[in-house]
């Protein structure tokens, strides 16, 4: 554990699910995206060969199984994967879902803003549905 590491420090958003290594939240600090989940590592590392090779492989199971889970709860039209640490070095991947009118789209979510929106809001029983999903993805 990094004392100085946010995600160390906190869940990092709601907790979907969690094991030993790895949880699955989402994302409480993304407001314009209020649908984005993140995977994390509990432990505190910060790169992908920090990792052995089942570890590796655990954690994009779970990356894997995040995004068939949004797929099918919320149809969007592209889902981006990312994982990049350079504001929180600790080790955790995005899983973003896409739609044509939100924000920042066909950019990235850290891009200026294509265009305006009001509030944007989480289905209701999102978070239910989500975990459900996640234990029934492939």
């Amino acid at each position: 554990m990094n004392k100085t590491c946010i995600l160390c420090a906190a869940d990092g958003g709601e907790v979907l699910m969690r094991s030993d290594t790895w949880r699955v939240v989402i994302a409480d600090d993304e407001p314009l995206h209020p649908c984005l989940v993140r995977v994390i590592a509990n432990q505190h590392v910060t790169e992908m060969t920090d990792l052995d090779a089942a570890a590796r492989l655990q954690l994009m199971e779970l990356v894997f199984r995040a995004e068939a889970a949004l797929r099918r709860l919320l149809k969007p039209v592209k889902i981006n994967l990312a994982s990049l640490g350079n504001m929180t070095p600790h080790l955790h991947w995005h899983v973003v879902p896409r739609q044509r009118d939100d924000p920042h789209f066909p950019g990235a979510i850290w891009s200026p803003p294509q265009r305006q929106t009001g509030v944007v809001l989480r289905p209701a029983g999102f978070a239910d549905a989500l975990r459900t999903a996640l234990e029934s993805a492939p």
